[in-house]
């Protein structure tokens, strides 16, 4: 019998010896944020979860910030807006890259912004055929946060990194396992039962070997710069007139003119 914790935007099931975190909407509010950092912290703690696997519910796997919910925080003060970068979404993605212990991305659906930043920070991603991507920041005057900017490079070369950040387009699962940010896709209705076989096969292995493989990897980029830099970006752009008129226009279904200012 698994272990169930829920609350309305995150469920957590222990089957041990698999941890699953289920993102249950696809935009993060702040009171998501706070339950998936402290899903993902307890798991990476907890010694009888050798494994764990990150997805989401429907139609997407996480679309990243709840713009609605941060247009309110701007309209209260631009200057702590972000604090939510400290809060949770550093966190959430050094809970994921550095817990001693394999992170399956189960990608199910749309996945962008932060969502993208969250499944490059895991280790092995399976994703849906029916997946779709996109980078997203720069479409509201913002550069990436959650480690996008280093793990996406390190993931399809900083050339098309830089493309993919810069113009924001969208992109395919199969795109996504060709330049090397998929190493699996599969039929959308195979994918739980292939994230859960993927999973349990990393639970039965030399977890202590995978843990000390994580860290030699991570030591490849330092990830606490990179999120502070993009932390700090975040902040700046924040208090620009571009960000603000961009969010107000998602909102209003309009397209966004930037004046760089």
């Amino acid at each position: 019998m698994a272990d169930e914790s829920r609350n309305t935007e995150v469920r957590v099931e222990t089957e041990h010896p698999v941890g699953t975190v289920t993102l249950r909407t696809p935009a993060l509010t702040a009171r998501g944020k706070a339950a998936l950092r402290e899903a993902l912290e307890g798991l990476a703690t907890d010694d009888a979860v050798r494994a764990v696997v990150l997805t989401g519910t429907g139609k997407a796997f996480c679309v990243g910030q709840d713009l609605a919910e941060h247009a309110e925080a701007l309209r209260e003060d631009p200057a702590t807006a972000f604090a939510t970068i400290d809060e949770h979404y550093n966190p959430i993605v050094t809970a994921l890259a550095t817990m001693p212990k394999p992170v399956v991305a189960a990608v199910n659906g749309t996945c962008v912004g932060a969502g993208l930043g969250f499944a490059l920070a895991c280790d092995v991603r399976v994703v849906a055929d029916t997946a779709r991507f996109g980078t997203a920041f720069t479409g509201i005057g913002l550069a990436p946060d959650s480690g996008l900017s280093a793990t996406l490079a390190r993931a399809v070369g900083v050339a098309r990194a830089s493309e993919l950040i810069l113009l924001a387009e969208p992109f395919t699962a199969e795109q996504a396992r060709e330049w090397g940010i998929a190493g699996r896709v599969v039929p959308a209705a195979e994918l739980p039962g292939e994230a859960d076989r993927l999973a349990a096969r990393l639970a039965g292995g030399p977890t202590l070997a995978y843990a000390e493989a994580k860290r030699a990897l991570a030591a490849a980029f330092p990830l606490a710069d990179v999120l502070a830099t993009e932390g700090a970006a975040q902040a700046r752009l924040g208090l620009t007139a571009d960000h603000r008129g961009a969010v107000e226009a998602f909102l209003a279904k309009e397209k966004p003119t930037f004046a760089g200012r």
